[in-house]
């Protein structure tokens, strides 16, 4: 049942119709230049918009939509959890923000936060 509420989540980053992440959506829902996000998640920013990086785009964005999905499922909606993202410091990484961690390439680690935290884990 989780499963099916983050895909659901993880639509409200695709432009309608279309089969990929949307770079575009994803920088609205945080808040953030498309520049940064493309720091954020380790791809060029001339990638973002390239009609042939689609793929790879999606595939870079996936873990970050993925939290986001996931907080947004915890929080009780997308702005909260873009919030918490940018924003809160998570218990054990010294200071460092759940954003911080994903452009670390960390973002596993941020799933396994939030996974123990829905769990009832606190850190």
């Amino acid at each position: 049942m989780a499963s099916a509420a983050l895909e659901l989540t993880a639509a409200a980053f695709r432009e309608a119709g279309q089969p990929y992440l949307s770079a575009r959506r994803v920088s609205e829902k945080l808040g953030v230049t498309l520049s940064e996000l493309a720091g954020l998640i380790g791809v060029a920013r001339t990638t973002l918009t390239a009609k042939t990086g689609a793929r790879r785009v999606d595939t870079a964005l996936s873990p970050l939509v993925r939290v986001l999905a996931m907080a947004a499922e915890m929080a009780g909606d997308e702005d909260r959890a873009a919030i918490w993202f940018k924003h809160q410091p998570l218990p054990g990484w010294g200071g460092k923000t759940a954003f911080d961690l994903v452009r670390e390439g960390k973002a596993g680690k941020v799933l396994d936060y939030l996974e123990s935290v829905r769990a009832g884990v606190y850190a």
